[in-house]
């Protein structure tokens, strides 16, 4: 969500922003619609000044023993009239609000335009690729092999676009999740979350999945949305609050499911488990201040990245274009694991500054100490990882050439010390 007020001011600024992200120019159309909108606010407290003054013509007729009546009617017809220039006030603010609130967050003036991933730049390499003296097999190839992944029974269970883990590999997917939360709890300084999978319209709209991304989530029948990732409700903890300064930055770890339709996604991904409607994921929230926000972001995807080198998987990080980039995103990092059956990076975490975009639509501030005023606070998010990625590049880079897989020393002890998986 923007500031209406920093548009009318910068509106070059502004559609040289929308322009960035290849959209038309804007500013014009929501500058007039704030002038409508502020025109009928004017009108009604006109009316009302007016009819206090009124008022007071009434008192004072009554007190002289003249007719008030006519002084009386003029009053009543100023109170329907306020009333309607309130309506006409209300209704353009929503019709000013629903357009602001379908508009994406302006890219930082570092980011590169660009149409797609393609446009992406890489910003570091980790980590070595491992020669294999074999043909590399692909994840779901080594996981059915071993008898521990099993797509058929889970589509027969559910459908297409889930999957079916069971014994070595289960326990893998419950190891991830509690070494990042140990990792991310321990040394990064995050406080874990156990945060509810079903959330309100108003979480949603906070963090910006509606109204716009409705088609790409999951809604129960009685109105609740099913998580697409656990930054929906962490960053919704401090929705509508005042935070104290001295209380930030706050920072949030949570492993959840995560639920999305993948409506977009048709023909992408349909073997394995890149793309699933359900998936488990360990997130990282920030809260802070302006001044800190940079800092945050570069801070995050450190955190991200130190689980890779862990697990000493090598990766890659870059700065998504602007043809890439979320909706709510000023600037965000890509890090993308190298595959060695894929023979390509494939992305297992997106670390987003949003700036104050959420905040706004939350109506999160604070307040500096000694300080009568308040700011809008800002908001990151990353994923730290995403569990099940995680999982498909330790099977692809960990393979042995005769189907086993050997387990990154680093997860041992959440493996209770088993070293290989081997076929059952």
């Amino acid at each position: 969500m923007f500031d209406i007020k920093w548009i009318r001011e910068n509106p070059d600024a502004f559609d040289e922003g929308l322009n960035r992200r290849a959209l038309a120019p804007m500013a014009a159309e929501l500058v007039e619609m704030d002038r409508v909108r502020r025109e009928h606010q004017t009108t009604a407290q006109e009316i009302q000044a007016e009819r206090n003054k009124l008022s007071k013509e009434i008192g004072q007729a009554k007190s002289r023993g003249e007719d008030a009546s006519g002084i009386m009617a003029q009053v009543s017809e100023s109170k329907e009239a306020e009333a309607r220039a309130e309506d006409a006030a209300k209704e353009a603010e929503a019709k000013l609000n629903d357009v602001l609130s379908g508009i994406p967050n302006l890219p930082f003036d570092d980011v590169p335009v660009g149409t797609d991933e393609s446009d992406n730049v890489e910003v570091r390499t980790w980590g070595d690729a491992r020669n294999f003296d074999f043909e590399p097999k692909e994840h779901f190839d080594i996981g059915e092999d071993l008898g521990l992944m099993d797509f058929e029974r889970a589509t027969k269970i559910s459908g297409a676009r889930f999957v079916l883990l069971t014994g070595a590999l289960a326990r893998m997917e419950r190891a991830l999740a509690a070494f990042m939360l140990d990792t991310h709890t321990q040394e990064n300084g995050y406080t874990e979350v156990n945060p509810p999978a079903l959330v309100n319209d108003d979480t949603m709209y906070g963090t910006g999945q509606l109204p716009k991304f409705a088609e790409d989530l999951f809604r129960t029948e009685d109105g609740l949305w099913l998580i697409p990732t656990a930054e929906v409700p962490m960053t919704n903890i401090v929705r509508g609050e005042i935070l104290d300064t001295e209380s930030l930055p706050r920072r949030y770890t949570a492993q959840t499911w995560c639920f999305r339709s993948e409506a977009g996604s048709a023909g992408r991904d349909t073997r394995g488990m890149i793309r699933q409607h359900q998936f488990t994921k360990v997130e990282l929230v920030s809260v802070t201040t302006a001044d800190k926000s940079m800092d945050e972001l570069e801070r995050m995807t450190a955190s991200a990245e130190g689980i890779l080198q862990r697990l000493e998987l090598p990766y890659r990080t870059v700065v998504l274009s602007t043809g890439d980039m979320g909706f709510g995103a000023r600037k965000t990092y890509d890090i993308e694991v190298w595959l060695p059956g894929q023979d390509q990076y494939r992305e297992i975490s997106s670390c987003s500054n949003c700036w104050d975009f959420q905040a706004r639509r939350m109506n999160t501030r604070h307040r500096p100490k000694g300080e009568k005023g308040t700011e809008f606070v800002h908001t990151l998010n990353g994923s730290g990882l995403a569990v099940g990625r995680t999982l498909i590049a330790i099977l692809e880079n960990y393979q042995q050439a005769d189907g086993s897989v050997t387990i990154p020393e680093a997860l041992r002890p959440y493996m209770n010390g088993l070293e290989v998986i081997s076929a059952t």
